[in-house]
């Protein structure tokens, strides 16, 4: 290793995080739920942000009208992807060239359901968001459906009915968890349970945590993958519990209960090194510490914070702080030792924010089409400058590829360029 120069160095860094991070690509693109991390979090190599998004330094470029959705663009390849769901009967999946915002293919299927009446407000359209691993596209529809296209034709590879498959009953809110890709293989929370698919055949490879309740078995939060104590695993969130799964066989290696109403679990779990944070609707904010013995995993309560609870939106976290927007519209830094607030923003924001983060600096957009400049800091609330850029809701999370930001409203993407 003496002899290895800077840029090797750098490279096998780089490896080394996506190896612990369940990355199948060897590029940070931007082509999963949160990023190449499933974090918020940008490319480790990437060049500082200018410190404005003002109107002058943040333009338009192309912006294309969808068919409704609430699930977020993935890019690869240099073309971006997009799903949404069509007169209430059909999803849509299109893939756009990256610069120009032309159209390179479409691919429909039956697929749309209607969600609850108590749930009507957030519409009855697709919300998950799709995984690429740069040679197919994975698609999480409404109905329980999982579609594998490829991604340089359009067509269809492969499809995965989980309710015929497994005899399960249809989410009552629709499949919401984002599916995540590790090398050869796909890990999705659908037909009532944690599955691990074959991603070449779509062949289930093993089924764990299966609950069967009606109102409890659909996920809302998405997987990740970390390394905790040396050992590789599966970190999932169901509506109860957050678990720590075996990658090879799904046994569960350590849980605990996750406090919350109606089941409202959303936050994709935060890991960091041998702990995680996570936060619920009407249970709070919660960090574990996962402890490993003789006999195996066992969970322990750092501390829980009653008050701060969330609604939708995952956090950042940026050295020793959580950066959360929570349930009551405020955006909070919590302290990662002892889960107190250093500060809480007086203004309330949106019922929901995606966040990305390049060092300090935070990208927040509002659901209210409203886009933040956050200069992060446990110090106080640095609002650097914000933008309204959609007259349209903004629920879908944000996605970006170098200086080109892509925003989705309900029914229409816009690419930014920032310069």
């Amino acid at each position: 290793m003496k002899y290895l120069t800077p840029p090797y160095l750098i490279l096998i860094t780089g490896l080394l995080m996506q190896a612990e991070l369940g990355l199948s690509q060897t590029t940070e693109t931007w082509s999963q739920w949160r990023g190449p991390y499933r974090d918020g979090k940008i490319a480790s190599t990437s060049t500082a942000w200018p410190d404005s998004i003002s109107e002058q330094r943040l333009k338009p470029i192309w912006d294309k009208p969808l068919f409704a959705g609430y699930s977020s663009p993935v890019i690869s390849n240099g073309q971006v992807f997009t799903v949404g769901t069509r007169s209430e009967k059909f999803e849509i999946a299109r893939a756009f060239e990256i610069t120009t915002g032309e159209q390179k293919w479409f691919q429909e299927w039956d697929g749309a359901m209607k969600v609850p009446f108590f749930a009507k407000s957030n519409g009855s359209w697709v919300r998950a968001t799709p995984a690429t691993d740069g040679e197919s596209l994975f698609v999480s529809g409404m109905r329980d459906v999982l579609v594998n296209i490829d991604i340089q034709s359009g067509k269809e590879i492969w499809r995965i009915d989980f309710t015929k498959r497994e005899s399960s009953d249809l989410p009552s809110f629709g499949y919401v968890s984002s599916p995540l890709i590790d090398g050869d293989y796909l890990y999705v929370q659908a037909g009532m349970a944690v599955t691990k698919i074959d991603k070449k055949s779509g062949k289930t490879l093993w089924r764990s945590m299966e609950d069967r309740r009606a109102m409890f078995a659909s996920a809302f939060s998405s997987p990740c993958i970390a390394t905790i104590h040396n050992k590789r695993q599966l970190v999932v969130q169901t509506r109860a519990t957050l678990a720590g799964l075996d990658l090879d066989t799904g046994k569960v290696l350590w849980s605990t209960p996750i406090e919350a109403f109606r089941g409202m679990n959303i936050l994709t779990p935060t890991i960091i090194e041998n702990r995680v944070f996570t936060a619920s609707y009407g249970g709070g904010s919660f960090y574990f510490d996962i402890l490993k013995t003789d006999d195996g995993f066992s969970v322990k309560t750092i501390w829980r914070n009653k008050e701060i609870e969330a609604y939708m939106s995952s956090p950042i976290v940026i050295g020793d702080y959580i950066y959360l927007h929570a349930k009551n519209q405020k955006f909070y830094c919590i302290d990662l030792k002892n889960g107190k607030p250093k500060w809480s923003s007086e203004e309330k924001f949106g019922k929901y924010w995606s966040m990305i983060a390049n060092g300090n600096r935070i990208l927040a957009l509002d659901q209210r089409g409203t886009l933040i400049l956050i200069d992060a800091s446990p110090e106080k609330f640095k609002l650097m400058e914000r933008q309204k850029i959609s007259k349209e809701d903004t629920w879908a999370h944000l996605a970006i590829e170098g200086d080109t930001i892509f925003v989705r409203g309900l029914e229409k993407i816009t690419a930014y360029k920032w310069n």
